[in-house]
């Protein structure tokens, strides 16, 4: 085996991240790589692909962060946050007026960051209403809204499992939106890696990924210490349900369902404005 790389690889503290990725950051696998894992936010890992002199190597992004950073990275086929029946909820206290996304307009919305699916999601499905978008970390959405500072918000991630217990109702789901107009799953999120590394180690990489996904899956309780030490205090049912629902044969390889649904949202946004152009997706088309 040649000589092992390391490389620095942003990825979030959320359950399906930490128990996909568990074995290829804790040297379980063998590899010409060696992965340092770095864990932040999602919307602090799209901003910080999108600041030149903070980019780390290999990262998760969001799709509209990966839009308008298409000309330094590419798309690995593993590791991807893509599915059925996973998108994003808006949601609002079970008292108010709104009952639907028509509602919304002129609305205080939050939402978990600028760069994230989720807010591109929102525009596409809502291109002629005007709301006013706040953003802040995921986790704080679901409080803004109970607490009345927002008139709704977009969850993600494990507020799915969860925002009832803030007194909160469902108003749209966002996910099943868009698997009723595209006929497809929703990507979520991606795992890119630079174009500037060697064809060998994006190669590497992602055989790296899919053997770390394929063992978790094979082997769960193996990474359950790295997720509860990640999981900020969550039960293990939600976290179980989490990982049930985010890790998917999609984690493994995206194949050509997951490719096209990644370029039809990708497309979606470009058309109404959202977007930019740019050099194509994956590696593979590098």
């Amino acid at each position: 085996m040649s000589a092992v790389r390391r490389l620095r690889f942003g990825f979030s503290p959320c359950p399906n991240d930490t128990f996909a990725f568990w074995a290829a950051t804790h040297g379980v696998l063998r590899s010409s790589i060696e992965l340092e894992p770095v864990l932040a936010d999602i919307e602090a890992l799209n901003e910080r692909a999108l600041a030149a002199d903070e980019a780390l190597p290999v990262t998760k992004l969001s799709l509209p962060a990966l839009a308008r950073a298409l000309d330094r990275y590419a798309v690995l086929p593993s590791g991807a946050a893509l599915g059925f029946g996973c998108g994003p909820l808006v949601v609002a206290a079970t008292a108010s007026r709104y009952h639907q996304l028509s509602d919304l307009a002129a609305a205080r919305i939050a939402i978990p960051g600028h760069h994230t699916t989720a807010f591109l999601l929102l525009r596409v499905l809502l291109p002629n209403i005007r709301f006013d978008a706040v953003p802040m970390r995921f986790d704080q959405v679901p409080l803004a809204v109970a607490r009345r500072q927002c008139d709704a918000g977009v969850i993600i991630h494990e507020s799915r499992f969860t925002y009832r217990e803030h007194g909160l109702r469902e108003v749209a789901d966002l996910g099943a939106l868009w698997e009723r107009a595209t006929g497809g799953p929703l990507p979520l999120g991606v795992i890119a890696a630079r174009r500037d590394l060697p064809a060998v180690t994006v190669r590497d990489l992602g055989d790296l990924l899919r053997a770390s996904v394929e063992l978790a899956q094979a082997e769960p309780e193996r990474p359950r210490a790295f997720v509860r030490a990640h999981s900020q205090e969550l039960a293990d049912d939600v976290c179980d349900r989490h990982i049930a629902l985010y890790v998917n044969d999609f984690s493994k390889d995206l194949g050509a369902t997951g490719r096209a649904a990644i370029d039809e949202l990708l497309a979606r946004g470009r058309a109404v404005g959202l977007l930019p152009p740019g050099p194509p997706t994956f590696w593979e088309q590098a």
